[in-house]
């Protein structure tokens, strides 16, 4: 059984962890923007709280709890459309945790989280979107339940590919 995942609200002292993070080359493949130093990061940091103060954007850094809190990626949920019943999730792993399970499990507490928190909002359907390209993300979102739903056309420049829509209901 592999161990449960903690997912925290990022935090200043985060900020030169996830410069780290962002110089993989392979999670700059496919995550659009991070940042290059920790003046950045911090600010990075900051959108996402105001985001999650708006209560437009809620991303979490993913931890194990017996890494000592370290950083092993990101879930966040994007409720920035008008339709109460619909959000956007997306996920990243940093490179010691592909491979492990993380996003699965990662991405798995991020939807009971959303679906539970925002039950009385109306929430109802949750989508998760990737280049096609990227089977592993694929891969994590068929484990969590998450159909494929649509194929989209690509939308240089930054994303050059066909997209893939997955989408899960909740269940009531």
């Amino acid at each position: 059984m592999q161990p449960p995942v903690t997912l925290r609200p990022w935090r200043a002292a985060d900020a030169a962890t996830l410069v780290e993070i962002y110089r993989d080359a392979a999670l700059r493949r496919w995550a659009l923007r991070g940042p290059e130093d920790e003046a950045a990061a911090v600010r990075w940091i900051e959108d996402h709280e105001r985001a999650r103060e708006a209560g437009d954007r809620f991303a979490f850094a993913v931890t194990e709890p017996s890494a000592e809190d370290r950083v092993l990626g990101q879930v966040v949920l994007k409720r920035e459309g008008p339709d109460p019943a619909s959000a956007e999730v997306g996920y990243w792993t940093a490179a010691p945790a592909r491979g492990r399970g993380v996003a699965p499990r990662a991405l798995e507490a991020l939807t009971e989280w959303a679906f539970t928190t925002f039950a009385a909002e109306g929430l109802t359907r949750l989508s998760l979107l990737h280049q096609v390209d990227n089977e592993a993300s694929c891969r994590v979102a068929h484990k969590c339940g998450y159909d494929l739903a649509e194929v989209l056309a690509p939308f240089p420049p930054d994303y050059p590919l066909n997209g893939h829509l997955h989408v899960r209901e909740r269940v009531a």
